[in-house]
């Protein structure tokens, strides 16, 4: 029997098609870029360029790529190709211009694209790059530089003066200078992206949000306003814009090193640690930034993230050399030496220490809050920010580190959180107690019990008809023998304490004659509800009465109040044993 055959079948050819678009290009040239091949990345703009002859960025990516390989001529014509056909408000170009002429020692020409770029740009991106060029064009041409005007300079004096605050922690005064500058000089973009960080720096969330928003309203693409965008996207969850968001980002190829410094720290933080760690990298062939501690550190953070160990310990190495006495490199090389495995570590992009680690040095030596904080932003806007956006224990050791400053910002500051109807009464109450005690007197408004209420300039507050001299003389002996001993809270809730069973006996108040003894019951009262170790005899003997008074008074403050009443009333319950920490 004759076997029937078959047709065979061929396999179709499994192919993934390849989109060969501007993107597809830019994409390629961008990674060129970032292992330094510059002949590639030249290629490959120029094909992008192609593909989107009226996109001015891929004209502006491809002009950058050709002065770096020293083609200044034909960057320039690239630059003038953009003003004169694509888009003439791109007044960067003329900077670039000047770049590039300045390169070739064509020094007149220079200076005039410099004119040019000083008199039109409104932004003032590259001024100080611009001011330090004209030095230099007129030493060369021994005359002085053809300038009338400089159209980003309005307001520029201010806004000198708000970034030296926003330098020296004082953030409130800058959010003052810059928002009167932006309402004087809408166009100022400068100051924009700086009052958008300072409302940041004092956790202030929804304003600088809506800071960065106006920013890009009149500048689409400001690349510190969109970093910093990205940043809240992220803090808000907002996933799908984020995403969409971070692709720009990482398709951008900034040219001025503060533009690839701000870049690499994004991407840093938002986890895409690879990226920023080539940027950082991108950022050490430098000369001008090669000193900065900082950009080593941010560039170890970003090797440890990525399980890059030996760069990470190198480059804090070199930290420890820059920056002899910080404490920064240190720690960080001590956690790489107790490292037990190879996983990357999860570190934070911030030169400074990490918060827990800031308040566990604070606590060991409180006498060294003040210097510290004084001279360092970075850890002041970290406890602003814990104040608005951290847990209730975290609030309180901000608060109770507050105490230990006491400057104007933090008087601001906690004056805005007693007035905040979200935030606990308890926490309000505190904060009260640390404003009194670092010296202000006059009558605060404060939101307590549901409502607004002014409170008059006592430490204390109290709804008592009367206060007698005897019972401030009580309060005070003891905060005098618990100052040093005690933290801020603890003393705080001695003075509720006192206050509630004077409330809960009163108009019978047992006669005061010996105050020494009220002031040793209630030290012992909140030795015990913060469970600290503590006897009759040992109070009795500090404040120079007997036991049996102590223990007389003890109970009945105990009796009027309830010591585990008083627990639950005065301390949150998150301070309870089993769940210290948690609200």
């Amino acid at each position: 029997m004759e076997k029937k055959k078959r047709v065979s079948v061929k396999p179709e050819p499994k192919i993934i098609p390849i989109s060969m678009d501007a993107t597809f290009f830019f994409e390629r040239a961008v990674q060129s870029l970032d292992r330094f091949h510059y002949d590639k990345a030249l290629k490959y703009f120029r094909r992008a360029v192609e593909y989107e002859q009226d996109n001015p960025v891929n004209h502006c990516n491809l002009a950058g790529v050709l002065s770096e390989l020293g083609k200044y001529e034909e960057s320039n014509e690239i630059l003038k190709e953009v003003l004169d056909r694509i888009d003439s408000s791109m007044t960067e170009c003329y900077f670039y211009m000047a770049n590039n002429y300045a390169n070739m020692d064509r020094h007149e020409l220079a200076e005039e694209a410099l004119v040019q770029y000083l008199e039109n740009d409104s932004n003032g991106q590259y001024l100080e790059e611009a001011e330090e060029m004209l030095d230099f064009l007129s030493y060369e041409l021994e005359r002085p530089t053809k300038l009338k005007t400089i159209k980003s300079r309005e307001g520029l004096y201010e806004h000198d003066q708000a970034r030296l605050l926003l330098e020296e922690g004082k953030f409130a005064e800058a959010v003052r200078l810059l928002e009167q500058i932006v309402e004087e000089h809408g166009e100022f973009l400068a100051a924009r992206n700086n009052l958008a960080l300072a409302y940041y720096y004092t956790g202030h969330f929804q304003k600088s949000l809506e800071a960065i928003l106006e920013v890009l309203d009149i500048d689409p693409g400001n690349l510190h306003a969109l970093c910093n965008l990205a940043i809240f996207y992220q803090h808000l969850g907002r996933k799908e814009e984020l995403a969409e968001l971070s692709v720009t980002l990482r398709k951008t190829f900034p040219f001025q090193q503060e533009h690839v410094f701000k870049l690499a720290t994004t991407m840093g933080i938002l986890g895409d640690h690879e990226k920023a760690y080539q940027l950082f990298r991108r950022l050490h062939k430098t000369s001008e930034t090669s000193l900065d501690p900082c950009l080593y550190h941010y560039a170890a953070v970003a090797a440890c993230n990525i399980g890059r160990f030996h760069e990470a310990r190198s480059f804090w190495k070199q930290v420890d050399k820059l920056d002899p006495g910080s404490d920064i490199a240190r720690f960080y090389l001590e956690q790489l030496n107790r490292r037990s495995d190879d996983r990357p570590m999860s570190l934070s992009y911030h030169y400074h220490l990490p918060f827990e680690e800031q308040f566990r040095q604070l606590e060991q030596s409180p006498e060294s809050i003040p210097d510290q904080i004084a001279k360092d932003p970075l850890v002041r806007s970290s406890f602003f920010w814990a104040l608005r956006h951290g847990d209730v224990e975290t609030k309180l050791q901000v608060l109770q580190t507050f105490g230990h400053i006491g400057d104007n910002e933090v008087k601001e500051a906690l004056s805005e959180f007693i007035a905040d109807p979200k935030e606990d009464d308890y926490l309000k109450k505190v904060a009260l107690f640390v404003l009194r005690s670092i010296g202000v007197e006059e009558p605060l408004e404060a939101h307590l019990d549901g409502g607004l209420k002014t409170i008059q300039s006592t430490v204390h507050t109290t709804d008592l008809p009367k206060w007698e001299p005897k019972w401030q003389v009580v309060m005070e002996t003891a905060h005098r023998q618990m100052h040093q001993r005690y933290d801020m809270i603890q003393q705080h809730d001695l003075q509720t304490l006192w206050v509630e069973y004077l409330s809960r006996v009163y108009p019978s108040v047992p006669r005061i004659t010996k105050v020494e003894g009220w002031s040793a019951a209630l030290e012992y009262l909140v030795a015990k509800m913060h469970r600290r170790s503590v006897s009759y005899h040992e109070v009795a003997s500090r404040y120079h009465t007997t036991v049996s008074t102590v223990s007389k008074n003890v109970k009945l403050i105990d009796e009027a109040c309830g010591l585990k009443e008083k627990m639950d009333a005065i301390l949150p319950k998150f301070w309870s044993a089993d769940n210290k920490g948690s609200e």
